[in-house]
């Protein structure tokens, strides 16, 4: 199947990838968007991959504070060059990543950053409440295993699909990550961040 230029530049609209990477993605794809929408993801995934060892000195600080003035967030988020820093979909990002911070407060930016005693601790509760509820020594484990990744996954930020679904494609924070890190060409991270609510020091 022939690949028009109309089709190209409609995947570049929609994806922010390189005309010639657009292109080779909908060849491999017999004209299929969505399958060269995959193709491009993974592309820039691994892409991304290569690039998470590159310093990160500069970024912005973005900040989110909700319309009842009672809830907010600041976020840091790094790249490599200042030119990248001042690009607008890159502080679009910061500020989507702060919003989020504010909706759903989580404790971490990643799961690696889960301290043990934490985890053992939330270990302990599984266990003890698998316990009570009868449940058979032989797959205790397992359940509180599967129960502890759960909580993970919930208290750390990369691991959230972001709060607007609709307008993220339910994409996860580290997805949306990787696709501004594709896009820009540098290293991009979420260094750290701050969640505050009046009433809560």
């Amino acid at each position: 199947m022939s690949v028009t230029a109309a089709d190209v530049k409609a995947l570049r609209d929609r994806t922010g990838a390189a005309m010639m990477d657009c292109k080779a993605a909908l060849t491999e794809a017999d004209g299929d968007t969505e399958r060269a929408i995959e193709l491009l993801r993974v592309k820039g995934q691994a892409s991304a991959a290569k690039r998470e060892g590159r310093g990160t000195d500069e970024g912005v600080v973005a900040s989110y504070i909700h319309a009842n003035d009672k809830v907010g967030a600041m976020v840091e988020v790094q790249c490599e060059t200042d030119f990248v820093a001042r690009n607008e979909d890159f502080k679009v990002f910061a500020y989507q990543v702060a919003l989020h911070v504010a909706a759903t407060a989580p404790k971490f930016v990643s799961t690696e950053e889960i301290p043990e005693e934490e985890r053992e601790a939330e270990k302990r509760v599984f266990l003890e409440k698998a316990r009570e509820d009868g449940k058979p020594d032989e797959i205790v484990e397992k359940i509180v295993e599967g129960q502890l990744a759960k909580w993970a996954k919930e208290v750390a930020l990369l691991d959230q699909s972001h709060v607007n679904a609709e307008k993220h494609d339910s994409k996860t924070i580290e997805e949306l990550r990787q696709e501004l890190a594709a896009k820009t060409g540098e290293n991009v991270r979420i260094a750290r961040f701050s969640y505050f609510r009046v009433g809560e020091g």
